[in-house]
C-alpha cells in the first residue's frame, strides 16, 4: 500500500470518483491501476470560506507499486507504514486471585477488554447499573428529579461519557497505535467505522448505549464477569500489598490486583484510598457555565455559504485574560441538549448531551476557566470542597433545577425574568436564575471577558438571548492518585488508571489508559491460557 497524504477535494466535488480520479492524477498513474483505497484521515480545512475543503490521507493498493515510488518522490507519498496494536504477556508470575476492576467507564471497560481477550477474565465491579436500566433511572430522574446516587449520568455502566457528545477527540501521541485499538473495537461492536479517520470523530450517546452493551458482550464472551449495583467500600492491605476488597459494606473478594478506574466523581472512594495510605496530591481544573447557541449560527461563522451542505459545526475557543487565566470551551456539543448531571443530594451539576445525527438545531459547551490550589485551597480535599460549594450553590439558586440565565442579564449582575430569541433546550427542568451567584467573582469576570474575545471568533456568540447554565464542575477529577512508571500506586497491586485517578481527559483517552493498566499487568503476571 502507497500512503499518499494532502490531497484536497472541495466540499462540493466529495465523493469516491472525485477522490480515485485526484489520486490517480497525483500518483500520475491511469485511474484503473487503483485497486483499492482506504482512507486514514479526513479533515476540513475552513480558513478560506470560500474555498472550503476536505483534506484526505490515504493508503491505495495499487498495481506496479514499487515502480509507482521510484517515480513519485514527494514527502506525502511513501510506502504505508505497518501501524497495529499488539499486547504482549510477557509476565511470569502466577495470579492466585481474581483481578478485580472498579468501574466500567472507558477505562475500565478497556482494560476489561484487552486482560479478557488474552485469558487473564477479571472481574469488573460497577456501583451503578447496567446501561439498559440506568437510561431508565436518568429519565425517571430529568422528569420528576428522582436522584439515584449511585447510577445517574456519572455513575453506571459506561461511565460519565455515556451520556455526552461520544466525543473521541485525543492530542496524545500513540505510537504504541492504543487509540487505533479503541477506535477498532468501537466499529466492531457498532459504531461508525468512519471514527477511524475522521479528524472529529464521535459516536453520540444513543449509539454509544448499543456499542457499550456489545462491548459488555465480548467481554463476558472471553471470560470476564460484571457485578452491578456493587459498590467498593474499603481495601484490604497486607504487607503494602493489596489482597482484597470489601464491596456494599461487608462483602470480602480477594484479588492480586486491583485497577481503579472509577471516574471522576466518585468522590467517596477518593476519600476511603485516602485513608487507607494511598498517596495522591491536588491538581488544578476547571469550573464554570455551559452556554447554548441556535446551531445554525455556529454553522455560518464556521463555513460560510457552505453552510447548508455541511455537517453541523463544532468550534474550540481559547482566551487568556489580563490576569493570565484560562479560559476555553469545553465538551463541545453540536445538535445536542444541556442535561442535568447530578449525583450528589442537594447539589446541580450540568453537562452536555448529543446523539450521533446531531439534530436538534441548537449548539452547547461549557465554558471554563482554570482554577489550581491557590483559587481553593492547599489541603487535598480542597478542590473538591470548591466543587461541591460551587454545586450546593446552583442547586439553592435553581431551586433543585438548572438555573439558567440570558446572556445580556449575566453580565450587568441581573436575574433574568424571560427568554428571548433562544429557548433552553434541556434534559431536565430549568430555573431562571442569576448565575453570579453561583460563581466566585474571578470565575464568572474572566468569562464575561474572554466572551468579549470569543464574539470576535464567532459572530454572535455573546448575543443578550444566548443563554447560560450554571454549573459546570465535573471538568476532570481535582486529584491525582499518584503511580509508578509500572503504573502501581504506592500500594503494590493497585493500579489507577483513567479521569477518575486523575490520568485522562476524555472517552479516547482514559480507554487508552486502561489498556496501559492491562499491559502494566500483562508484564507481571501470565494468563491462565500462558499456564
Amino acid at each position: 500500500m502507497i500512503r499518499v497524504r494532502q490531497i484536497k477535494i472541495s466540499v462540493l466535488d466529495d465523493n469516491a470518483l472525485n477522490l480515485k480520479i485526484k489520486i490517480s492524477k497525483i500518483l500520475r498513474i491511469k485511474i484503473e491501476k487503483i485497486k483499492d483505497i482506504k482512507i486514514v484521515k479526513k479533515s476540513i480545512d475552513a480558513r478560506i470560506k470560500s474555498n472550503i475543503f476536505y483534506v484526505y490521507e490515504v493508503d491505495v493498493d495499487v498495481l506496479n507499486e514499487s515502480e509507482i515510488l521510484k517515480k513519485n518522490k514527494s514527502k506525502d507519498i511513501f510506502l504505508a507504514p505497518k501501524e497495529e496494536y499488539s499486547f504482549k504477556i510477557t509476565g511470569t508470575k502466577k495470579i492466585l486471585k481474581r483481578i478485580i476492576i472498579v468501574g466500567s467507564g472507558p477505562a475500565g471497560l478497556f482494560a476489561a477488554y484487552e486482560l479478557s481477550k488474552h485469558g487473564y477474565r477479571p472481574l469488573i465491579i460497577e456501583r451503578g447499573e447496567k446501561i439498559e436500566k440506568r437510561i431508565e433511572t436518568v429519565e425517571e430522574f430529568w422528569k420528576n428529579g428522582k436522584l439515584d446516587v449511585n447510577s445517574n449520568i456519572q455513575f453506571g455502566e459506561g461511565g460519565a461519557g455515556t451520556f455526552s457528545d461520544g466525543k473521541l477527540n485525543t492530542l496524545v501521541k500513540d505510537k504504541a497505535f492504543r487509540g487505533k485499538e479503541v477506535f477498532e473495537v468501537f466499529v466492531k461492536c457498532g459504531a461508525d467505522d468512519e471514527i477511524m479517520y475522521l479528524s472529529k470523530p464521535h459516536i453520540g450517546t444513543d449509539l454509544l448505549r448499543k456499542v457499550i452493551i456489545n462491548l459488555r458482550k465480548d467481554i463476558i464472551k472471553m471470560g470476564g464477569e460484571f457485578r452491578y449495583n456493587t459498590t467498593l467500600t474499603d481495601i484490604l492491605v497486607s504487607n503494602n500489598k493489596i489482597t482484597g476488597i470489601f464491596v456494599n459494606g461487608s462483602k470480602k473478594i480477594e484479588c492480586d490486583c486491583l485497577i481503579l478506574a472509577t471516574g471522576h466523581s466518585a468522590r467517596d472512594t477518593i476519600e476511603m484510598l485516602y485513608q487507607r495510605g494511598v498517596e495522591m496530591k491536588p491538581k488544578s481544573f476547571a469550573v464554570g457555565l455551559r452556554i447554548e447557541h441556535p446551531q445554525d449560527m455556529i454553522n455560518e461563522s464556521q463555513y460560510g455559504d457552505f453552510s447548508k451542505i455541511m455537517k453541523e459545526a463544532s468550534y474550540k475557543l481559547t482566551y487568556t485574560t489580563k490576569s493570565g487565566r484560562g479560559v476555553y470551551s469545553f465538551c463541545m456539543c453540536p445538535g445536542g441538549y444541556v442535561i442535568n448531571a447530578s449525583s450528589e443530594e442537594n447539589m446541580l451539576v450540568v453537562n452536555g448531551m448529543s446523539n450521533h445525527k446531531r439534530d436538534t438545531g441548537v449548539a452547547n459547551s461549557a465554558i471554563v476557566v482554570t482554577v489550581n490550589p491557590s483559587d481553593f485551597g492547599n489541603s487535598l480535599f480542597d478542590g473538591i470542597k470548591f466543587q461541591r460549594e460551587l454545586e450546593s450553590k446552583a442547586y439553592k439558586v435553581g431551586h433543585g433545577n438548572i438555573p439558567v440565565q440570558r446572556y445580556e442579564d449575566f453580565v450587568i449582575n441581573k436575574p433574568s425574568c424571560h427568554f428571548g430569541t433562544i429557548k433552553p433546550l434541556v434534559k431536565g427542568k430549568v430555573t431562571l436564575a442569576n448565575l453570579n451567584e453561583c460563581l466566585p467573582y474571578f470565575v464568572s469576570d474572566a468569562i464575561k471577558e474572554a466572551m468579549c474575545d470569543f464574539e470576535k471568533k464567532i459572530n454572535g456568540f455573546s448575543s443578550s438571548d444566548a443563554l447560560l447554565f450554571g454549573i459546570e464542575s465535573r471538568t476532570s477529577s481535582p486529584i491525582r492518585i499518584e503511580r509508578s512508571e509500572g503504573y502501581e500506586a504506592n500500594i503494590l497491586g493497585l493500579f489507577p488508571c483513567g479521569e477518575g485517578s486523575g490520568y485522562a481527559g476524555g472517552i479516547t483517552t482514559a480507554a487508552m489508559d486502561g489498556i496501559k493498566v492491562a499491559e502494566a499487568i500483562a508484564k507481571i503476571y501470565k494468563s491462565d491460557i500462558c499456564n
